[in-house]
């Protein structure tokens, strides 16, 4: 086993695709294909599942790719402990959150304090922020809710109510409304996003609890396309209230329900919290975050 070769199959099973690993190790496609294929028949072992231009990774890959990823994730804490003289403070710090709106404010204090470490933000559902910070394919999750996970270190934040909200220019009775019961709300024609939400999640467990069918009668995946058909009168939406988009055609709404509330949370994986970026922006979250 030569340590090429690994790097090799670690880029190609994290990207995706033996191209875009050698575009990313500035080596030819062909070297790369070339490692894989012999550390394949090395150990007698099928890595990846090859369709045309297409790859993916086998189960023996994917428990490959664990170990891998803990390899590389050591390879940077060594680099950047070989760095650490050096004034100029560089890297990257990969961002998922199913709402930017909460951790804005840790945000502008990492960014005053690394301002030359590139920081990228994706959006996604709360599923998948845990399913790309287990991958490694994110440093730090954001979250509408804590979850209960010792893998993880988290550090909660805010607690703000779900609300609702309508258009106010189809001129409905529901748009003149100023507050609603969970009761009434059930039987509205509601536009939620995709399964996997927590705010559906919170919404259907809360609804279940008193017996409450809710009215969903369209599913939409994100915030910005929930809020456009809502918008545009295809229903009523729900939301959290620290991420209510307001404006002249929008009515809000508050939920006379006092079990919905939202705690959102900021994590990364506990045995990844000794990388130096991610450790800095975990401490700024813990400083700053309501006691």
């Amino acid at each position: 086993m030569r340590y090429v070769q690994l790097r090799a199959f670690h880029y190609v099973a994290t990207l995706g695709g033996f191209s875009r690993a050698a575009e990313a190790l500035h080596v030819t496609q062909p070297a790369i294909s070339d490692q894989v294929r012999k550390l394949e028949a090395d150990y007698d072992m099928k890595l990846f599942e090859r369709h045309r231009k297409q790859v993916s990774v086998t189960t023996n890959g994917q428990a490959l790719l664990e170990i891998t990823n803990r390899l590389f994730e050591i390879e940077q804490l060594a680099y950047e402990f070989l760095n650490e003289s050096r004034s100029e403070r560089i890297g990257t710090l990969r961002i998922v959150a199913d709402s930017a709106h909460h951790m804005t404010r840790v945000l502008a204090l990492f960014r005053q304090e690394f301002p030359n470490v590139f920081v990228s933000i994706r959006s996604g559902n709360s599923e998948q922020v845990l399913d790309m910070l287990d991958r490694y394919e994110a440093d730090i999750g954001v979250l509408g809710y804590v979850p209960e996970d010792k893998k993880l270190d988290v550090v909660p934040l805010a607690s703000t109510p779900l609300i609702a909200f309508a258009s106010s220019i189809t001129k409905t009775a529901v748009a003149s409304r100023k507050s609603v019961s969970l009761k009434e709300l059930a039987t509205w024609p509601l536009v939620m996003r995709e399964q996997g939400s927590r705010t559906r999640a919170k919404l259907e467990e809360q609804a279940n609890s008193l017996g409450l069918k809710l009215n969903i009668t369209i599913e939409a995946e994100g915030r910005e396309a929930v809020r456009q058909i809502v918008v545009d009168g295809g229903g009523v939406g729900v939301v959290s209230d620290a991420e209510y988009v307001g404006g002249p055609n929008v009515q809000k709404i508050a939920i006379r329900d006092k079990n919905l509330t939202m705690q959102e949370a900021i994590l990364c994986l506990r045995e990844r919290s000794e990388n130096k970026l991610i450790n800095r922006f975990i401490s700024l979250a813990r400083k700053h975050s309501p006691r």
